[in-house]
């Protein structure tokens, strides 16, 4: 179940996962062509005793000293040594400042007695160059201080072909595994955000206990429609449930709640998709009809009635209510206001629930008066 949820949850958050990776992506293929390109040159180094100055029986001996590590790590500390580096650089006729971006560093290999020297920097043919350089003064200076042991070159550095970085592939297709990944999380995350946001927008839009827009939030989307259709002006109707409002004092709660569910339900099958309905009071509901004129309100006005006319039976009260309902609506003409619109409707209302003969009526600007058909014979 939670998985579901989850890929319903990116199915309609796809654009961000799309939008998060052609981002990184982007920037990435930028940085990486903005960016210098920087080279490695490599050389390793093999310490052994010395053959001339050990002789036979301590070269046993030797090669267990070895095993200690203490040599080669000294060794190690001197091709790292700020001096062999300044005596490199005076050798090539460089400054420290021109060499400020490049990087050396070196290395005992593991379970070896061999050392790994490696410069990193912008210029292909000089991290070659440097890298042998140093590895020459280091030698020069061990074979002076520890005659013992000897160190060689066993690879010297070749200038590379391919810079370390950028690397546009590499760089591309981690950009859009991590991105993918970023998306997701933000797809997810959004929708988690959202849909709390959407259900307190919707509940603040609701009457919570009948499940129609409230009086507050009707008249908001009346005047909204009214504001953007201006050519097409829709038609406003109350219902009214007298029958409702005379026994409001003696039925139950539970009772009057379920007869506002029945209205409802009523409301909701005779009416188009497009429609909105909303409490108006306890014992009314208001409805919107756009693009409707009079006449086409009038049908739908009366199917409705005639549905709320039928007594409605509680079993579990052995109760059967009458809902004498009455409905006003007016269309809107000429440039009503949202005032003046239900105040006409209100007026419409109160006539048809005075009338015996027409509880249905419509007020219209070319028939102002206009009444519905006897809908109760």
């Amino acid at each position: 179940m939670e998985l579901k949820l989850y890929i319903q949850m990116l199915k309609r958050g796809w654009w961000i996962v799309v939008l998060t990776m052609l981002a990184a992506l982007n920037v990435t293929l930028i940085l990486d062509y903005l960016a210098t390109p920087r080279y490695v040159a490599n050389a390793r180094f093999i310490v052994s005793p010395n053959p001339i100055v050990v002789n036979e029986t301590d070269v046993v001996n030797s090669l267990e000293a070895l095993d200690k590590r203490s040599i080669v790590v000294t060794y190690s500390e001197i091709l790292n040594s700020r001096r062999v580096y300044q005596d490199a650089l005076l050798q090539l006729n460089l400054t420290e400042e021109e060499m400020d971006d490049y990087l050396v560093t070196a290395v005992v290999l593991p379970d070896a007695n061999v050392l790994a020297l490696t410069v990193t920097g912008t210029d292909r043919q000089l991290v070659a160059i440097l890298a042998n350089t140093i590895g020459q003064l280091a030698i020069n200076n061990i074979s002076r201080l520890y005659r013992a042991y000897d160190i060689s070159v066993l690879d010297p550095a070749v200038a590379p072909t391919m810079p370390v970085s950028p690397v546009p592939l590499r760089d591309a297709s981690l950009a859009l595994v991590l991105s993918f990944v970023v998306g997701v999380a933000l797809a997810i995350f959004s929708e988690q955000i959202r849909i709390p946001l959407d259900a307190y927008r919707q509940r603040s839009r609701m009457d919570t206990l009948i499940g129609v827009f409230n009086n507050q939030y009707f008249r908001k989307l009346l005047e909204d429609e009214i504001t953007n259709n201006q050519d097409v002006p829709p038609t406003l109707g109350i219902i009214e449930l007298t029958g409702l409002q005379d026994l409001s004092q003696t039925l139950p709660p539970v009772a009057l709640q379920l007869i506002r569910e029945h209205a409802r339900d009523v409301l909701r099958r005779e009416l188009r998709g497009n429609d909105s309905i909303g409490k108006w009071n306890d014992f009314s509901f208001a409805i919107m009809l756009p693009a409707t004129s009079g006449s086409a309100a009038g049908r739908t006005f009366d199917r409705i009635f005639q549905s709320l006319k039928l007594p409605k039976q509680l079993k579990q009260f052995d109760l059967t209510i009458n809902l004498d309902p009455h409905i006003g609506g007016a269309v809107y003409k000429n440039s009503m206001t949202v005032k003046e619109l239900i105040t006409q409707a209100e007026a419409v209302l109160d006539k048809a629930r005075q009338s015996a003969d027409n509880p249905v009526s419509i007020w219209e600007m070319n028939s102002p008066f206009w009444l519905g058909k006897d809908s109760g014979s």
